[in-house]
């Protein structure tokens, strides 16, 4: 996940893209997305909770094709 704040708005880049949580974002609050974007005009825009389960779950989607190795 990767963040850049705009002129206007806070990108925040989906990685593995939105296919997988589709269900997850019908729920975060005003945003707009674009290919593996999220665009959001400040954090109060959007439910936090569902924010924060959206970056666990893209980290572990993004660990199986590129595990961590201990």
């Amino acid at each position: 996940m990767g963040f850049s704040r705009r002129a206007k708005n806070i990108w925040i880049y989906i990685m593995p893209g939105f296919e997988k949580f589709v269900p997850l974002m019908r729920k975060p609050g005003n945003y707009k997305t674009g290919k593996p974007c999220l665009y959001i005009n400040s954090l109060d825009d959007v439910d936090q909770k569902v924010f924060v389960r959206l970056r666990k779950d893209m980290v572990k989607e993004m660990g199986r094709p590129y595990p961590v190795k201990k």
